[in-house]
């Protein structure tokens, strides 16, 4: 179920090259896991935008976003107390209880932030979790220190070397882990995919028109059939991954 809501602008700020922070007060209460997403009506455009939760709580919603296109471009000029239009509670999400007792999370650029929530949820639980983050450069690196005061052993890769592990996620991943979770573009999924042997979460970016299963657009094929991936994801189990 979702819910679509007015939500007030708290804060809007830069935090990395491109990428911005918002937190937005409003209902929380069809927000069920970590890894679901919210789709926001901007005024002047005819779709809206799909965008991950990074954090929510009982009365606010915090997301990350990066400028791509007049869209994000429009967002990111928001000021504090301007209202949005919100459909809420959109997607399935990640399943804290498969995580087993070393829990692996990987975030790249922008599918980072849902892994946020997720590892608060997993610390709550009593799991350590380890956070791996994949950027293509030291100006693109975000959020290190806050996975870091939730408890989290964080490894940084950038593309350029310029800060961390050079290289992909993968080459920071040496150890094996109970379960893992990732969330970015389509080729580290399937990097991911190919090198992590245990079992995990695939969290999948796809244009959305309506963002509840209605016009069809994000329709793909999986091992079990095909799937509206608005409604049935974006979270896949590895075993529903085709590639």
């Amino acid at each position: 179920m979702y819910k679509k809501s007015l939500y007030t602008i708290k804060s809007n700020k830069k935090i990395a090259r491109n990428v911005y922070e918002m937190i937005l007060d409003g209902d929380t209460s069809y927000i069920k896991s970590p890894g679901q997403f919210i789709n926001i009506e901007l005024n002047g455009f005819y779709l809206r935008r799909p965008i991950s939760i990074c954090e929510y709580g009982d009365d606010f919603i915090k997301i990350i976003y990066k400028v791509v296109g007049l869209g994000t471009e429009s967002l990111s000029k928001m000021e504090e107390n301007q209202t949005l239009d919100i459909l809420t509670g959109l997607g399935n999400g990640f399943k804290v209880e498969r995580s087993g007792d070393k829990p692996l999370l990987i975030g790249g650029g922008v599918g980072t932030p849902p892994m946020y929530e997720l590892c608060k949820e997993l610390i709550a639980d009593g799991k350590t979790p380890t956070v791996v983050l994949g950027f293509n450069s030291k100006d693109d690196v975000f959020y290190e220190d806050e996975f870091k005061r939730l408890g989290a052993k964080v490894y940084i890769t950038t593309v350029d070397g310029s800060y961390g592990i050079k290289g992909f996620v993968t080459d920071a991943i040496k150890e094996e882990y109970s379960y893992y979770y990732a969330c970015g573009p389509l080729p580290m999924l399937k990097a991911v995919y190919n090198n992590v042997n245990t079992d995990g979460e695939l969290s999948f970016e796809e244009r959305m028109g309506c963002g509840f299963g209605a016009c069809m657009g994000c329709t793909c094929k999986t091992k079990t059939g095909s799937i509206r991936l608005c409604q049935a994801g974006p979270v896949l189990r590895k075993g529903e991954v085709t590639w």
